[in-house]
């Protein structure tokens, strides 16, 4: 299994959450940070098997390119 973290954000907020991840433990093959690219078309690209993410909204867009699973935690979850 290949883990990828693909984020829309760009430097420098990349340290911080590598920073997070080694600290909970989480190993990850690969991190993407794409800079406002949509993150579809890289699913596409990259031929990802399944995609996570917390905003339904790329869950929507991604679906249509890359099984994909909403998850329900985060700021953007929050009622």
């Amino acid at each position: 299994i290949r883990t990828a973290l693909v984020t829309a954000r760009s430097a420098p907020s990349h340290k911080r959450v590598i920073k997070t991840l080694r600290k909970w433990g989480v190993r990850i093959d690969e991190s993407l940070f794409l800079g406002g690219m949509k993150k579809s078309e890289f699913l596409k690209s990259f031929e990802a098997d399944i995609f996570f993410d917390d905003q339904q909204k790329n869950i929507i867009d991604a679906s249509e390119k890359v099984t994909s699973a909403h998850v329900p935690f985060g700021i953007k979850n929050r009622n």
